[in-house]
């Protein structure tokens, strides 16, 4: 890995079933991310992704991108929420490299360029 390297995943549209099925597979079964009746009542327009479904998606670019037994640190910070239907894009970019660890930047954005997501990964090179 060289400072500068950069990976994307492109993510297929968070859909309402996507969410329905992680919800049941996380047992995350919050109302702002399967109920619009109840995102309605609170004032919130419609239901929006689980942050963590979208942790796991920059996790996915991660471990893609170098095998999980490399990855020595790994977190993230939630800055806006995902929307139903959005298209997200994860990336992560080499930043600084110190003998054999790489550190990367990570974001998760959306097409309008918000950025839902930004992290930090340490890997063994």
């Amino acid at each position: 890995m060289n400072v500068g390297d950069t990976r994307t995943l492109e993510l297929p549209r968070i859909s309402r079933t996507t969410l329905a099925l992680y919800a049941g597979a996380s047992g995350d079964h919050n109302p702002a991310h399967i109920d619009i009746d109840a995102c309605r009542e609170v004032g919130i327009d419609d239901v929006f992704a689980h942050g963590m479904l979208s942790m796991a998606y920059l996790g996915h670019l991660l471990t893609d991108w170098v095998p999980q037994n490399k990855i020595r640190s790994y977190s993230v910070r939630f800055a806006a929420v995902t929307p139903v239907n959005a298209e997200p894009t994860c990336r992560g970019t080499v930043v600084r490299v110190e003998g054999s660890l790489a550190h990367l930047d990570l974001t998760t954005t959306l097409p309008d360029g918000t950025v839902t997501l930004r992290g930090t990964a340490v890997v063994t090179t």
